[in-house]
Parts: structure tokens; C-alpha cells; sequence
């Protein structure tokens, strides 16, 4: 009987390995497909005249961009990235249309007193820490607060940025988000975790990117890269 059986049991073996090849390949293959799809979307970008943002922190808001957009968490053609690598004193902050594939705005934009200086160094998700957040996040509904007309966030990754709502991390503008700011104190001034804007730009790019737009804030942390589900490296 035995060798009946292992004839069978070999034909099995040779199934699920060939299933599990072929599985791996086109996993590989789609992100291989994705990755090539931002960086071709990143060579091609009308830059309008504004600075590109870097590479990899556009190819990785991108990247999850597209799972986003398949599961129905966003809905508008806009991507936003704020690169918290660079200096506050550098205009860090992009508007992109992905759907005319171009660069609608680039402005400053601060991090929380708490992430760092003039460079933001240190992220957290817990209430009063002052320090911004992370990752991904959906564009909600606007009002208007202390800080005049501001808009909410919703953060979209667990344990990383979901608290932004209990936190009040909103997109609003300050008179410390300036040029004038940073002539006076040598930096751009923070806030107490919210990604904030020129006052003067603040209304505009809001009234874009409001109700359910993709905003990526990145920074190349060892320790995000590997609790986010979203960004692919």
C-alpha cells in the first residue's frame, strides 16, 4: 500500500509548491507593477514650476494612495505629502492632481513643538505628547476653531496616527508658519502636533483637499516603515 500512496503524496507536494511559486511571483510582480507606476507618475509630474518633493517620500505616499483609493477611504484625485526629513525652513508641504498629474501648490508647513527644532526628529500618537504623527491620514469635514477655519483628519493606520481626532490634529493656518517667522527666530515656529499652514494659503489649500484626499506625512523612521501596512519598500 505504501508505494500507492507516495506517488500521491509526491503529486501533492509538487501542487502546493508550484501553487506557492507561483503565488510568490505574482505578489512580487504586482508590487514590482505598483512601484514602477509611482515612479513613473514621478518622472512625469508638471512641476508648474514648484520643487519636486523627493522621490521616495512621492513614490511611498503613492504607493499607498492606490490601496487606499481601492478601498474606498479616499475619493478625491489629490495627493498631499508633507516631508518632515526636511528642514522647516524649506517648503515642505506638496498639493499634487494625479489626475492632470501636476503640482498645484507647495508651501511650508509645521511639525509639533515636541517632534524636534528646526528638523523634526521624534512622532507619537498619544494625547499631548505635542509630537506629530505619521503616515496616511483622509481628509475630513472643516469648521471653524480657535485657530479660524480648520480642517479635521482622520488618521488611517493603527497605533501610528489613529488618534488624530481625540487629539484635535488638524490642518489650520498660523501666523508662525511665515517667512517673516523664521527671519525673526531662525526657524519656522510649531505647533502642538497639527501639520499648520500659512495663514495666507491655509483657506485655499483646504477648501482643495477637504473631504476625503490622501495626506501622507513622511519621514524615513525605521520604526514606522515597519508597523505601516500601507507603505511598500
Amino acid at each position: 500500500m505504501i508505494y500507492k500512496i507516495l506517488p500521491i503524496l509526491l503529486f501533492g507536494f509538487i501542487s502546493h509548491s508550484t501553487n506557492l511559486s507561483s503565488t510568490i511571483f505574482h505578489t512580487t510582480e504586482l508590487t514590482t507593477t505598483t512601484i514602477s507606476k509611482a515612479e513613473m507618475v514621478y518622472e512625469n509630474l508638471n512641476t508648474n514650476h514648484f520643487e519636486l518633493p523627493t522621490k521616495d517620500s512621492f513614490t511611498k505616499a503613492l504607493n499607498g494612495y492606490y490601496l487606499l483609493e481601492e478601498t474606498g477611504k479616499i475619493k478625491k484625485n489629490l495627493l498631499t505629502v508633507v516631508d518632515f526629513s526636511l528642514s522647516a525652513n524649506e517648503k515642505r508641504l506638496w498639493v499634487i492632481d494625479l489626475l492632470t498629474n501636476e503640482i498645484l501648490h507647495q508651501t511650508y508647513v509645521a511639525h509639533g513643538r515636541n517632534t524636534g527644532n528646526e528638523y523634526a526628529k521624534s512622532f507619537s500618537n498619544i494625547p499631548e505628547s505635542f509630537q506629530s504623527s505619521l503616515g496616511f491620514y483622509a481628509t475630513a469635514e472643516t469648521y471653524f476653531g480657535k485657530h479660524g477655519y480648520s480642517l479635521r483628519l482622520d488618521g488611517l493606520e493603527k497605533n501610528i496616527n489613529d488618534k488624530a481626532r481625540e487629539r484635535a490634529i488638524v490642518i489650520h493656518g498660523a501666523d508662525y508658519v511665515s517667512e517673516n517667522f523664521i527671519s525673526q527666530h531662525g526657524r519656522l515656529g510649531r505647533s502642538l502636533g497639527c501639520p499648520s499652514l500659512p495663514k495666507e494659503e491655509s483657506k485655499t489649500i483646504i477648501d482643495l483637499i477637504k473631504e476625503k484626499s490622501c495626506l501622507f506625512i513622511y519621514y524615513p523612521s525605521d520604526e514606522y516603515l515597519t508597523k505601516s501596512q500601507l507603505v511598500q519598500v
